[in-house]
């Protein structure tokens, strides 16, 4: 009996045993399924890495990006404006213009500029009355151009030094105009790329190659270095009849020329057009260049602006595309994919970048450029300005105003972007049927 007595003590504490690790088990069981659960729920902290949670689209985005806030992404910012001091518009009676302006480069403690510049009797009578231009009459405000050059100590009061590359005598390429420069530094030499017109532009569109220019000084003179260098493409390609807005950086030891063409649009129509921008590779600045395949590699932006940025290549689009108002980048200089959005961009933006040409593949960004406004004057005195933005797109450089998102413009800016002209409903409403007649 008391061997049974003791036997039955025994169980009974096993049993006692038995229900606390059970409780224990289930407890710690508990915690776990309680972990679980709060874990399903996007946490309040933002994590450094993306979450192993189901996750919506866009919060999948969300950690695609540099930094999951834009405020932390150096690929982010905001543009602020100013006015360039030291160049004559000749009151605004649309008789000169300036635009299109290279990049900003440093020499000798002064920055040098080129641009497109028009000097004309007139202003431009428009791409829809071509046929009426003449030898005075442009047609646009990049007719019967010419390139010029300026300098500066500052980067906002320039001195304008007179002409650096000047339409040739007829039949020559760019005997109509010439457009849309921009400068590489190449083991000593400097080399200008630009649009060459051979006709009054919107007589067929705006079909004109690239030429180049070099010289042993940025203030010339400018030897002649060969005519359509980006070849057009076949008939029937994307880019059969235009080669615009040349953009040279130095990439992997060699010379990359980002360029743009407008597609699906001439010489049948107008409206529905598209701009790609392709890329062309040589290993000496008069070429030959080789045509990537994989062109156009952006199908967004209108002007080009490219620059190295750290072991890649970034790129600001504009105007044009789905992807417009972002900047891109790609680790192959080839494959962009959106990095940030981008608001009040710089048209035409044309960076001053220490490090474009040389070759370091750790590419630096840049904080201020030049760009241009080509709505200074009025319809009937048409005529383009240059002006200076900063920024901060730099890893060498931290202003936390730049990384601001939330920045409030005045109800003015708002109101002057109202309907205008545009056909309206009569309860106020756009009509998309309107656009089509």
């Amino acid at each position: 009996m008391k061997n049974l007595s003791l036997i039955s003590k025994i169980g009974i504490a096993i049993i006692f045993i038995s229900l606390q690790f059970s409780c224990a088990e289930k407890d710690v069981k508990t915690e776990v399924e309680a972990k679980k659960e709060t874990q399903t729920a996007f946490p309040f902290k933002v994590p450094e890495e993306k979450p192993n949670i189901p996750l919506s689209a866009s919060s999948e985005r969300m950690f695609n990006f540099e930094e999951p806030r834009a405020q932390d992404n150096e690929l982010f910012t905001q543009f602020k404006y100013t006015r360039l001091k030291g160049f004559d518009y000749s009151n605004g009676d649309g008789t000169i213009s300036r635009r299109d302006p290279s990049r900003p480069i440093l020499v000798d403690g002064s920055y040098y500029i080129w641009y497109t510049k028009r000097h004309t009797k007139v202003p431009p009578i428009g791409w829809d009355r071509a046929k009426e231009a003449t030898d005075i009459i442009p047609s646009t405000d990049w007719d019967l151009c010419d390139i010029w050059y300026a300098t500066s100590k500052d980067g906002i009061t320039w001195e304008e030094q007179g002409a650096a590359v000047t339409r040739p005598e007829k039949p020559n390429s760019g005997w109509r105009s010439l457009a849309t420069p921009d400068i590489l530094v190449w083991k000593g030499k400097y080399y200008l790329y630009y649009q060459a017109f051979d006709e009054p532009s919107g007589l067929r569109g705006d079909l004109c190659p690239v030429s180049v220019s070099y010289s042993d000084s940025p203030t010339g003179p400018w030897t002649h270095g060969g005519d359509a260098i980006i070849p057009f493409g076949k008939e029937g390609e994307w880019d059969q009849n235009a080669t615009h807005d040349p953009h040279p950086i130095v990439y992997k030891g060699k010379i990359y020329i980002y360029y743009k063409a407008a597609y699906n649009k001439w010489p049948h129509k107008r409206d529905k057009y598209l701009v790609g921008h392709g890329l062309a590779i040589a290993e000496d600045p008069l070429g030959p260049f080789e045509k990537h395949p994989l062109n156009p590699v952006m199908q967004s932006g209108h002007e080009t602006t490219y620059w190295p940025y750290k072991g890649g290549v970034a790129t600001l689009a504009i105007k044009d595309g789905n992807e417009r108002e972002t900047i891109q980048f790609a680790e192959d200089g080839v494959n962009f994919k959106i990095a940030s959005s981008v608001s009040f961009t710089p048209t035409a933006a044309a960076p001053f970048i220490p490090d474009v040409f040389s070759n370091t593949g750790d590419g630096r960004g840049f904080t201020w450029g030049l760009c241009h406004f080509v709505n200074a004057g009025t319809p009937e005195k048409s005529y383009s300005i240059i002006a200076r933005f900063d920024c901060d797109l730099s890893l060498d450089y931290d202003e936390p105003a730049f990384k601001n998102t939330g920045v409030w413009h005045r109800p003015e800016v708002y109101f002057e972007q109202g309907m205008g002209s545009l056909n309206q409903h009569p309860e106020g409403r756009y009509k998309k049927e309107d656009s089509k007649k």
